[in-house]
């Protein structure tokens, strides 16, 4: 993991508003690009539960730096729209998330061309979704999951054609063994990934007990096995919940504080959407990234910490 990537320079801005009829709240967002560089690849990113724009700067500002332009919205689950578990509306704010996405991938042209001089440099075929725990369920769905109904029913399909890849961390498993308060709050976290059929690296912690899921840290593998190839997974032995401080240095919920960790995190999904983006589009030379070979080959030695799995 290259510590120059601190070193490039990068832009920010904030914010810009996308439409977005009918949600109650103007949907904002965040864009961050390096100040540099062609054919940039576009992360559209999906916060955490109570989180917003304004955080997971470690992953975004590492991710911007590797040549890639970061879109943020924030959900209306954001501290700073004061919507409680116990709010009418808060029982259909993941289908709201799922529009946030779908709006700001369908008016990605408009959002980048508000940061002087990127839109020629975005490259419009390599878009990937990524999130973070509840965000990461959100992301899901874009990628191909659905949301099975209290009879088991598979829920409609959110899925984005413009979108060729993406990163699940921290994903919400399979809904059977929830625990009784996730059951009556989040009767939504019940995903069949059956249906995930986009190619997705999916990031879990092996120590990341939730308290959402009478199961272990194994449910946030999920994703990985009840999903379709081509998939991987990437396995952080002495990970948790925040997987080492993704949505900030030193922030509240931070249980598991590892800048290194963090930084694995950044790279591993930089790595691995650029190798699928290369490999889906057929753009192989001389200059083709190998970080997601190199990672493979550093998680074969069985010392760094961490396994790596794909299918």
């Amino acid at each position: 993991m290259s510590s120059s990537l601190l070193d490039q320079r990068i832009v920010a801005v904030k914010p810009i508003t996308v439409p977005a009829p009918d949600r109650g709240a103007e949907l904002q967002v965040k864009v961050t690009a390096p100040l540099s560089g062609r054919h940039l690849s576009v992360i559209v990113f999906s916060h955490g539960n109570a989180w917003s724009l304004d955080g997971y700067e470690p992953l975004v500002d590492r991710w911007a730096a590797a040549g890639f332009v970061v879109v943020q919205p924030t959900h209306l689950d954001s501290r700073r729209n004061g919507i409680g578990w116990d709010d009418p509306r808060f029982a259909t704010i993941w289908r709201v998330r799922i529009a946030d996405l779908h709006a700001v991938l369908d008016h990605l042209d408009d959002i980048v061309v508000q940061v002087d001089g990127l839109a020629p440099r975005v490259d419009r075929e390599r878009v990937a979704v990524v999130g973070h725990s509840w965000g990461a369920q959100t992301a899901g769905a874009i990628l191909g999951a659905r949301v099975l109904g209290a009879d088991g029913t598979p829920g409609e399909d959110f899925s984005h054609p413009a979108v060729s890849a993406g990163a699940l961390i921290a994903a919400t498993g399979t809904g059977d063994t929830l625990t009784p308060f996730a059951a009556e709050h989040l009767p939504f976290m019940r995903p069949d990934y059956s249906t995930m059929v986009t190619p997705a690296l999916i990031i879990a912690g092996g120590k990341d007990q939730s308290q959402l899921s009478t199961r272990g840290p194994e449910w946030f593998t999920d994703a990985y096995h009840l999903s379709p190839s081509p998939k991987s997974l990437l396995t952080i032995a002495e990970g948790e919940h925040t997987l080492g401080g993704l949505a900030g240095e030193m922030v509240a919920e931070t249980s598991d504080e590892d800048p290194s960790r963090v930084a694995l995190v950044a790279d591993s999904i930089s790595a691995f959407l650029l190798d699928t983006f290369e490999t889906t589009d057929g753009t192989t030379d001389e200059t083709t990234d190998t970080g997601w070979t190199d990672l493979g080959v550093e998680a074969l030695a069985g010392d760094a910490g961490w396994t790596i799995s794909s299918k």
